[in-house]
């Protein structure tokens, strides 16, 4: 591709912030419940990509196909790729697509097709690079590209408002088909990698975490997943556990979890010793190699880790490890004692 933004672009990305913030300078999103894509056209060629910049054009061939029907031959924009059930998000369908068996691939592709829903756009159809522009002037462009090429169905536009009080009836009464909501400075430029004047707001306190190891249970299989952040050093603290896992879970893990077993594990703070209720084989703990990510619910960080047992929510192949940063859980780490006057 010889387009202005190359496909190694990265995008801006979201602070995470515990409440929506306010002011002339904010507009607001919803947050989708999906994988994070930016699509590139030049010609003949569409590529997709992740936001830890790894193709996902082979496991969304029904995206490729409509980007290339296009009416405009070069482009660039920003959005996320979901799979919509019942008027609502189907993570775990989506996670579905990533499959390495190309049959597969085609056939889910059929059964349950992405949406792409779009937010920004980065490179017109006259090939003029928009990323110096502000939000409401992408945003115009976005919505001409769109009102020229979108179908409702595959391709959809993402909604936008700067009335408060719209983003916070999303907020509160969507719950559950929404992952919450985006909040973007309306006068900066689209500055890549960055995580300034854009912040998400989620129903749910969450954070993805690489699997730094894992202990045994009593049955012999996985009893708990150990979590790590990096730190901005790029050190692998252990800051908790996840368990709560099912019977046939603990045992497929095993099978899943063993091949990676790797020195050192974590680089930076590492799992405590045995407790007392503990047994030799629970304590034991094994390293893994950074490979695996997952997003976990939790209700209380302090002290450099998660205080209680987070919840498993889901794997996210689409996240590069080293996008687990503390920086996730940092306004979570002031005690909560301290607002009380």
């Amino acid at each position: 591709m010889n387009l202005k933004i190359p496909v190694t672009f990265a995008p801006m990305e979201a602070d995470t912030a515990a409440a929506i913030p306010t002011g002339p300078e904010w507009e607001y999103e919803p947050k989708w419940d999906g994988f994070r894509c930016l699509a590139f056209r030049d010609g003949a060629e569409v590529a997709l990509m992740s936001k830890s910049g790894e193709p996902l054009g082979r496991y969304f061939p029904e995206v490729v196909t409509h980007l290339l029907a296009l009416e405009a031959e070069k482009f660039v924009v920003d959005g996320e790729l979901v799979i919509v059930r019942d008027n609502a998000s189907d993570f775990d369908a989506l996670l579905q697509r990533i499959h390495p068996a190309d049959s597969r691939v085609k056939k889910l592709a059929q059964e349950t097709p992405a949406t792409f829903i779009l937010f920004d756009m980065l490179l017109d159809a006259k090939g003029q690079d928009l990323t110096t522009m502000p939000l409401p002037d992408r945003r115009n462009h976005l919505e001409s590209f769109y009102n020229a090429n979108g179908d409702g169905a595959l391709l959809r536009l993402s909604p936008c408002t700067p009335d408060l009080k719209v983003a916070e009836k999303w907020f509160s009464e969507m719950r559950g088909t929404l992952d919450g909501v985006i909040a973007k400075r309306t006068d900066i430029a689209y500055d890549p990698g960055a995580r300034h004047g854009m912040l998400k707001i989620k129903n749910l306190l969450t954070a993805d975490c690489v699997i730094g190891g894992f202990r045994y249970g009593k049955s012999g299989g996985v009893g708990s997943l150990l979590l790590g952040l990096y730190d901005t050093s790029g050190l692998l603290h252990h800051v908790g556990f996840t368990s709560g896992i099912t019977a046939q879970q603990k045992k497929d893990l095993k099978v899943k979890l063993e091949p990676l077993i790797e020195e050192p594990g974590f680089t930076g703070a590492k799992p405590g010793g045995p407790s007392r209720w503990s047994t030799a084989e629970s304590a034991e703990w094994k390293p893994l190699a950074s490979k695996l990510v997952v997003e976990i619910q939790y209700d209380h960080y302090s002290g450099h880790r998660f205080r209680h047992g987070t919840r498993l929510l889901r794997w996210r192949p689409d996240k590069d490890p080293k996008q687990c940063k503390m920086e996730q859980v940092a306004h979570e780490a002031i005690s909560p004692l301290l607002l009380l006057k």
